[in-house]
């Protein structure tokens, strides 16, 4: 892997990393039972910060390409994958999740026209199998709601990773401001649906404010610009093959703050994860660009955030 793709997905790593500790800051911080205001929270907040922060709106077609990315990837994605998880227990939830690539290699192929490869095909079948080797366990119940719920969260974001890297974005508009439009986008369609399903907010302490700043701006703000930052510069499915990284990072998490255990089996599933998502990283691609033009648009957008401040 040259120098410069592997510092890309490293830094993009860092995105489903953070994403691994959604589920001990829940669990441990926030309230009960109010799943589509936990997705509310993690993605309004920071997507007005980001366009406080920005100062970019959407210009012509870019009003509905970011409303529809938004849905995608936030908006039509966390309350599916919200639903899973509260229908299914935790190790099925991930497991169904993790046939995400699959389906961002099958759209890539007919969006994008990328031809899939074998390599990326096992890596992407392998990384399934580890993660249900991390997660599962014996007895995990199926439930026709949840696992559907579970899919269509995986399709949704798949559809949003390939159609961010095909739309690309408009001139002048770096990954920051891209993040900014789509959470907020998708905040706006979580919110009513989580009034008129949870009802009013409930009444936050300091540790559940503390754990929504958190998921809001570590987790989400800077998470998704990662994400959307990699899907600019790699292809598709080289960024979805890290996907598997988030419930691995969830179960070392468990492991070294929350006293869960480990088995050997666990430790060979996070094996067999890790090295699929390398193997996916490695293998031949024609798409990697990580052009001049793409630096220049990066270092363009940055100076241009630091004249207006």
């Amino acid at each position: 892997m040259p120098s410069r793709k592997a510092a890309v997905v490293a830094v993009t790593a860092l995105a489903p990393i953070s994403w691994g500790s959604t589920y001990a800051v829940t669990t441990e911080f926030l309230p009960p039972d109010r799943p589509l205001f936990t997705g509310l929270m993690r993605a309004l907040p920071a997507g007005l910060a980001l366009l406080a922060l920005t100062r970019a709106l959407p210009r012509g077609a870019w009003w509905w390409r970011s409303a529809v990315l938004g849905a995608l990837n936030i908006g039509a994605f966390f309350p599916l994958l919200f639903l899973a998880a509260y229908r299914l227990p935790g190790g099925v939830a991930a497991v169904v999740g993790s046939v995400g690539p699959l389906f961002v290699i099958a759209l890539a192929a007919l969006l994008l026209g990328d031809r899939p490869g074998l390599r990326g095909l096992l890596a992407a079948v392998a990384a399934a199998f580890g993660v249900s080797l991390v997660v599962l366990k014996a007895g995990a119940a199926l439930d026709l709601v949840g696992v559907l719920a579970g899919l269509a969260s995986s399709v949704s974001m798949s559809a949003g990773t390939v159609l961010t890297k095909r739309w690309g974005r408009p001139e002048g508009a770096g990954p920051l401001v891209m993040t900014g439009w789509q959470l907020t986008a998708g905040g706006l369609l979580i919110a009513p649906v989580a009034f008129l399903v949870e009802g009013p907010p409930p009444t936050l302490d300091g540790r559940a404010v503390a754990g929504y700043v958190y998921l809001a701006l570590a987790n989400t703000a800077v998470g998704y610009w990662l994400w959307f930052r990699g899907i600019g510069r790699l292809t598709a499915t080289s960024v979805t093959l890290l996907g598997p990284l988030s419930p691995v990072t969830a179960a070392v998490i468990g492991w070294a703050a929350l006293g869960q255990g480990l088995t050997a089996v666990q430790l060979l599933g996070m094996a067999i994860a890790v090295a699929a998502t390398v193997a996916g990283q490695v293998a031949p691609s024609r798409s990697f660009s990580l052009t001049e033009e793409n630096a220049r648009r990066d270092s363009m957008d940055l100076t241009v955030r630091a004249v207006r401040r």
